[in-house]
């Protein structure tokens, strides 16, 4: 009774010490880079007899798959960024697709027919061992029996060992019941000891080299190779008999110590693969918002565009330097990356679609300018000409980009049109410059004439005035700097030769008025009332004239040059009016002074 416990508390902590095997967990697998690499990998394995690993066609078909989504993304995003519509396009029929479907379908036959062979051989062994378990509980039942069979038993074992898999479901149960009747067998050996004592011996030789061997697994740089080294430890372990029952506790305390250490190993290596993958998949969510930060709808030049393009591109190339991202994650953090990518490229598509026809718009426009400027270029109504190209360069300067490839030809040929024009221009104006500097010379000449006669006190100085006026208006343009200098000058001199001139010819004619005052009293004339009266009404006359100019030019502004020669023809009006009205003032007094003396 006492076996049978220790038996039950060895096996039940040897089972929660080895637990199954997760071949997803324990296992790695180098997947080829390329399609053609991986179609040629699952041709070798529809070839062979052996079978193909579960894990290892998974980790195929996924790695197929996403090197076909990511060329088809590559090609899909140089279709865009060449100008192509992203509605239009198509991705290029995959040829490796229908290879590779066929060799997994060949694969998966194999399997299947592997598999049922595996189960009905499964099921065979299942029965040979309750068989065997059959004879051994028979053996078992009393001492005579147990001694009498000792060579059957051990043959029994040998068979045992030979018949490996059996149904999983039935594995642990037929394992402890296995255990229970060698147990009972080996405790009813009561004849021959030496053999009991013997398999003992060589059970604890079989079981103390498996602990060695554990222990050994713990310096194994391969942490996968050595949990897999382990278990098939483990399977050794439970298949050896058992060992004196004082040592049974010590032995399998010492394996177990060594399958702790193994399996903890195992552990924080897929403890740390897991928080790499976390990393892996905070670094590509970071990727992800960056590129989700770019706003296309803010991005106005293409120069923006390219820099952007970069960046992603940049932002692509560390992307493919991250490992995996956890498994149910690693497949939505990459389709979140490529949509990103994809609305950024589909935005960038639409953009330069719509350049290219501004483009286009603005290429007509300016082949339009350059028509027009070609078309002027050999007129010879230089100011207006001039003012017309320069509002045709002005509109130019209005209107966008053109196509890189007509940019530099284009605005050769605009530039060449205009500057034909202007040289053109310049060449007849220089003759021009030639003869407004002798016009200047001689429009100084008669300023000089003019200033000469302001010292004069020739008679007949207004014809020479008006001699030399009209020379003035003969002579053609003058420098356009010089222009207002030089005519500031003339009509100062001007003027002042007219003041002087008025000045004389009022002072004469009062001096005529008063000898004729004097003429009519020596001839007893009486119409001085008459006269005065006459004077009267013109004076108020004069006077109402100058107030009437006084307030129209209250109206008047010089903001124009128009306005200020209006201006100043007017204020020579008035410098008359007053003239006159003065000699009119100076006239009623020389006749109020002549009927004073008369009375």
């Amino acid at each position: 009774m006492d076996s049978q416990e220790t038996l039950q508390t060895e096996e039940n902590v040897t089972e929660n010490a080895t637990p199954e095997v997760n071949e997803t967990d324990t296992q790695t697998v180098e997947v080829p880079k390329t399609q053609e690499e991986v179609v040629a990998r699952v041709k070798e394995l529809a070839q062979t007899d052996a079978i193909a690993e579960k894990q290892e066609l998974d980790a195929l078909k996924q790695a197929f798959y996403k090197i076909h989504k990511a060329n088809v993304a590559a090609a899909r995003t140089q279709f865009i960024e060449e100008g192509g519509d992203p509605e239009a396009f198509l991705p290029a029929p995959n040829t490796l697709e229908d290879e590779f479907k066929t060799a997994m379908n060949v694969i998966k036959q194999k399997r299947a027919e592997q598999q049922a062979e595996l189960d009905r051989k499964k099921e065979e062994n299942l029965q040979k061992k309750q068989e065997i378990l059959e004879r051994i509980k028979e053996l078992s039942t009393t001492p005579e029996e147990a001694n009498q069979a000792y060579k059957e038993f051990k043959e029994l074992q040998n068979q045992w060992k030979e018949l490996q898999p059996v149904p999983a479901e039935k594995a642990n149960e037929l394992w402890k019941t296995y255990q229970l009747y060698v147990e009972q067998y080996y405790d009813q050996l009561k004849l021959n000891n030496e053999f009991r004592e013997y398999d003992f011996k060589k059970n604890l030789e079989t079981k103390t080299h498996l602990c060695e061997a554990a222990e050994k697994l713990a310096e194994e740089p391969d942490v996968i190779s050595a949990f897999q080294q382990l278990q098939a430890l483990h399977q050794e372990f439970k298949e050896t008999g058992p060992v004196a029952k004082e040592l049974r506790e010590e032995i399998w305390a010492r394996f177990k110590a060594a399958s702790t250490v193994v399996n903890k190993r195992h552990q924080q290596y897929f403890d740390d693969l897991k928080q790499k993958e976390e990393e892996n998949l905070a670094h590509k969510t970071e990727l992800c918002e960056k590129i989700e930060a770019i706003d296309p709808t803010a991005i106005r030049k293409a120069s923006e565009w390219e820099s952007q393009t970069q960046t992603i591109i940049e932002l692509q190339k560390e992307w493919r330097t991250i490992g995996f991202a956890p498994q149910k994650m690693n497949v939505k953090i990459f389709e979140r990356f490529r949509n990103a990518c994809d609305r950024f490229f589909t935005e960038k598509a639409a953009f330069f679609k719509k350049l290219k026809e501004e483009q286009a718009q603005n290429l007509a426009r300016k082949t339009e300018l350059c028509e027009k400027a070609e078309a002027l270029k050999d007129s010879t109504d230089w100011k207006a000409t001039a003012d017309q190209l320069m509002q045709i360069q002005k509109e130019w300067k209005t209107i966008g980009a053109v196509p890189k490839k007509y940019s530099e030809t284009l605005w050769q040929r605009f530039i060449s049109a205009c500057d034909y024009f202007f040289e053109q221009k310049n060449k007849n104006q220089s003759s021009q410059r030639s003869e407004e500097k002798e016009n200047l010379q001689k429009k100084e000449q008669i300023i000089e004439k003019l200033k000469a006669l302001l010292e004069s006190e020739e008679e007949d100085r207004q014809d020479t005035v008006r001699e030399l006026m009209k020379e003035w208006n003969s002579i053609g343009f003058v420098p356009f700097k010089e222009k207002d200098k030089i005519y500031k000058v003339y009509h100062e001199t001007v003027d002042q030769l007219f003041k002087a001139l008025n000045i004389s010819a009022a002072r004469k004619r009062l001096d005529h008025f008063k000898d004729n005052l004097k003429n009519n009293l020596k001839e007893g004339g009486q119409g001085l009332p008459r006269e005065r009266e006459r004077l009267m009404r013109a004076y108020e006359a004069k006077r109402n004239e100058i107030k009437t100019y006084e307030n129209n030019l209250g109206f008047l502004t010089c903001s124009s040059k128009k306005g200020s020669s209006l201006l100043n023809e007017m204020n020579k009006k008035m410098e008359k009016l007053k003239d006159d009205l003065k000699l009119l003032g100076e006239k009623i007094a020389a006749i109020d002074k002549e009927i004073s003396e008369q009375a």
